[in-house]
């Protein structure tokens, strides 16, 4: 007699495939996330997007274009703030800052950007610092919607409120409403601050170096990672940072059990700000 399979592990072969034909037919590869997490997320997109099963989720994302963008709402994190974490952006301003003035140009990546809250939350403190004007921002992320939004630097009027006590917290010098303008319930922040911005798709999983930068700023990107995966994404910023670059992690996220580790040291530890060694 056959041994049953229970329900919770048929579902987990189901998400197995899912993820298997996300990456074959789309390229999009979410098979070293997190279980739990990718789990979950799949659990929300199919109850919402109204299938019974995985399975029947998969076959919909095969032969439906249309199913990609609306799947990828669900398993790409779309939540942030401006100035996230005030005590991070003023270690940037007081401790990192210095050096980057040093250089006659520099290139700052946002890595999984999301709806853009990060990347304004750098411009603004580069305009601020007088380094905006020698910076190229690359703004990334695998989700073309969120690249949109960011693109767009709209956000709900009601938000502001927030990111306004986030930007003082951080050591903003002047206001931050003097970067948007306020109208039907939105904030549309100024067009000047895209002039120096190239969107562009990225994916941590899959893609190679991107540029060589100064400065990188990748934060509750990798805690969706396995272990695996994070590796690979130190990887790939250890190799796209210049000599003595720096890279920005989230406050839950750390590159202590990274065989990478070595390649960097402790700028601002309590704020998971780490530096590039020289070769």
């Amino acid at each position: 007699m056959r041994d049953t399979i229970a329900p919770e592990k048929i579902e987990d072969i189901e998400i197995r495939l899912l993820l298997e034909a996300l990456f074959l037919k789309y390229h999009y590869d979410f098979r070293n996330y997190a279980m739990a997490s990718i789990k979950r997320r799949l659990k929300q997109a199919r109850e919402q997007l109204g299938f019974a099963t995985f399975s029947a989720l998969q076959a919909s994302l095969l032969h439906d274009p249309d199913m990609l963008p609306r799947l990828l709402r669900f398993l790409t994190v779309q939540v942030s703030e401006m100035f996230r974490d005030p005590s991070y952006f003023k270690a940037i301003r007081e401790k990192v800052v210095p050096h980057l003035r040093t250089y006659p140009s520099l290139k700052v990546w946002i890595a999984g950007c999301s709806g853009g809250e990060e990347l304004y939350s750098l411009v603004i403190l580069f305009r601020e610092e007088g380094l905006e004007d020698r910076t190229i921002f690359y703004a990334t992320d695998i989700n073309h919607e969120a690249l949109q939004m960011a693109e767009a630097g709209i956000f709900a009027l009601d938000r502001m409120q927030l990111f306004t006590e986030s930007h003082r917290k951080s050591g903003g010098r002047s206001s931050l409403s003097n970067y948007y303008h306020a109208a039907y319930g939105r904030a549309s922040f100024d067009k000047t601050l895209r002039r120096n911005v190239v969107f562009s798709d990225h994916s941590l999983v899959t893609d190679a170096v991107f540029a060589e930068m100064h400065l990188i700023s990748c934060r509750n990107v990798l805690i969706y990672f396995d272990r695996e995966l994070q590796d690979h994404a130190l990887g790939l910023f250890k190799d796209s940072l210049a000599r003595k670059g720096f890279l920005g992690l989230g406050a839950k996220e750390s590159l202590r059990f990274s065989r990478h580790g070595g390649a960097f040291t402790d700028f601002v530890r309590e704020e998971k700000i780490y530096q590039r060694r020289p070769e």
